[in-house]
């Protein structure tokens, strides 16, 4: 089952495209604080995910005027999400679940175990890392930006 609404973030540590270790607790409390919008898609260079992140990408002001990380989180590694990056010219951070496999996944509900990989589950973490917004999609339903700056909005 998807974290709900109200639900306090499961923290975590995953490598990026570039082999740093992020946080989610890093972007909480006084400070440098910042709302997250945590992202899980299925894989890399897929038509669908390739279209939502690019999407997000051609509107990362959006999210930096409402002063928010966007954190893009899939089962691939991160040798291939850095290619994916690049190809794509993608310019926030693509975080690796892919070992121990899911693992992150699982802990926000969203792994399809049949699939070996995470569905479009997407949670808008405020800077005291409650959830205040979720949608969980289907493998090729592809979500909506504008839900996401509107639930950023009511923050």
């Amino acid at each position: 089952m998807a974290i709900e609404v109200g639900d306090k973030a499961p923290d975590f540590e995953l490598k990026d495209n570039h082999g740093a270790t992020v946080r989610l607790s890093d972007f909480r409390g006084a400070g440098g604080a910042k709302n997250v919008v945590l992202l899980f898609y299925p894989f890399a260079f897929t038509g669908v995910c390739t279209g939502e992140l690019c999407e997000l990408r051609d509107n990362l002001p959006r999210f930096a005027d409402r002063d928010t990380q966007l954190l893009a989180v899939s089962n691939d590694s991160i040798h291939t999400l850095r290619v994916f990056a690049e190809q794509e010219s993608l310019e926030y951070p693509l975080l690796s679940d892919f070992w121990p496999h899911g693992e992150v996944s699982r802990a926000y509900g969203v792994f399809a175990e049949d699939k070996g990989c995470a569905v479009r589950g997407t949670f808008v973490i405020d800077k005291e890392g409650v959830v205040r917004w979720t949608v969980v999609n289907a493998l090729p339903d592809a979500r909506d930006l504008e839900s996401y700056v509107r639930a950023l909005d009511a923050l």
